[in-house]
């Protein structure tokens, strides 16, 4: 139910439905309303815009817990105008999940941050379910690992640099024997057909507009969508072929290769999450802490992982990091990981096996540690067709290039590169 009217303590949280209309919301000047229904940024922003000229402040905060965080206490991401947070600071830091260095919550930014941080936190986890899916896939389909093997595989990593929350939860999932037919394993039994909210197309928008790389959960959107085409995947399995023959391994070191690989993934995932997250808060005007960003997805969170606090110290020690994968930590871990990387997505495709997320933070490493791409050539292709113009490495400069005796001079070449992005 909603008040009719807000007296004495001025926050008022809610759950907004869809239709609901704030100006029904019998507010005074002064009031702050909370948003906490992990909405889209930009339906926050408007309608904190709608209630200015009442004075009444309007937050959007991002939750994230799941069924575990709603009994013990979830990551909580507020953003709000200036002052809000101080009004909800008493309750939110005692409803958070609690970690060793405080509550899972902090004053992100801004209206519109807390649910611009959650957006992103969910594209995480959906770079993350994917990597570990392909992990699964491919221990179980070239590794041969009973469900068993896999649960104790899982069940060790997370003694490791993987232990996290859904690392925990996949051991587990993996030794549920079938409850209404009482033969074989849940997980053996359950369709491949993925679902989702939507939060992670967002994401995947807002990279785009925010011309920010975001290839691994770009993958697990995209294999979502591919396993929502169940009829289409079943003909074509009579049509289309691959390899005949799976490549023989030994299991050991297979468990072992993907154990690094997995990580190595898993690091660029997140570097690529939190580049989105700070451009964005460049281009929006929120000054959002990232490694306080990682510290409250430590606990309550469905992505909360022992790495995160590697993830904050980068950050502690220079709050300026361009790109987690040049942190001196982790560029050693990156390193060390690179080849059994390699050699695991090889060894998948070469045996037929789909891994987009896996191969894609790979291109990703690949392409950010080169100093010069093929973009170059690229580029000459729409000067050449369309005379977008280029730069140069030998002069500074914009130059366009009569390709052919067909091409004309086209005049200021700087009025071409208008509308660049």
């Amino acid at each position: 139910a909603y008040p009719n009217r807000v007296g004495g303590d001025p926050p008022v949280w809610v759950q907004i439905p869809k239709h609901i209309t704030l100006h029904v919301i019998c507010l005074e000047a002064g009031d702050l309303l909370v948003d906490g229904g992990n909405e889209w940024f930009p339906n926050t922003l408007r309608r904190a815009k709608e209630l200015e000229p009442r004075s009444v402040m309007f937050m959007g905060m991002g939750i994230s817990g799941g069924e575990e965080g709603a009994r013990h206490g979830p990551s909580l991401m507020p953003g709000g105008p200036p002052g809000s947070y101080e009004l909800m600071e008493p309750i939110i830091t005692k409803c958070a999940a609690q970690v060793d260095d405080g509550p899972c919550t902090f004053n992100i930014g801004g209206v519109g941050s807390g649910n611009y941080v959650k957006m992103v936190h969910n594209g995480i986890e959906y770079g993350d379910m994917q990597l570990i899916a392909e992990a699964y896939d491919i221990l179980k389909h070239i590794g041969k690992l009973s469900n068993e093997e896999l649960a104790g595989t899982f069940e060790t990593w997370n003694k490791g640099e993987l232990e996290s929350f859904l690392i925990e939860i996949t051991s587990k999932i993996f030794r549920k024997k079938d409850d209404i037919t009482e033969d074989g394993y849940v997980v053996d039994k359950i369709l491949d057909k993925t679902g989702m909210k939507g939060t992670g197309r967002w994401t995947i928008q807002e990279a785009a507009e925010r011309n920010c790389p975001a290839s691994v959960m770009s993958a697990a959107l995209d294999t979502r969508y591919i396993s929502g085409r169940k009829d289409e995947r079943v003909a074509a399995e009579s049509i289309l072929e691959g390899p005949s023959e799976m490549p023989v391994v030994d299991k050991k070191e297979l468990i072992d290769g993907v154990r690094k690989a997995l990580y190595a993934a898993k690091i660029v995932s997140y570097a690529q999450g939190m580049n989105l997250i700070r451009d964005a808060g460049v281009q929006l005007g929120w000054d959002i802490n990232l490694g306080e960003c990682a510290r409250i997805w430590k606990g309550g969170c469905i992505i909360r992982a022992a790495f995160l606090d590697n993830i904050k110290a980068a950050f502690v020690r220079n709050p300026s990091l361009k790109n987690l994968l040049v942190d001196p930590e982790f560029a050693k871990e990156m390193n060390s990981r690179q080849m059994d990387w390699r050699k695991v997505v090889s060894l998948a495709q070469s045996a037929g096996i789909s891994c987009p997320a896996m191969s894609a933070s790979l291109s990703y490493y690949d392409a950010y540690r080169r100093a010069r791409l093929p973009a170059n050539l690229t580029q000459a292709q729409r000067d050449f067709f369309g005379g977008h113009t280029y730069e140069r490495v030998d002069k500074p400069g914009t130059f366009h290039c009569r390709w052919s005796d067909a091409h004309k001079d086209i005049g200021n070449v700087q009025e071409r590169n208008r509308g660049n992005l």
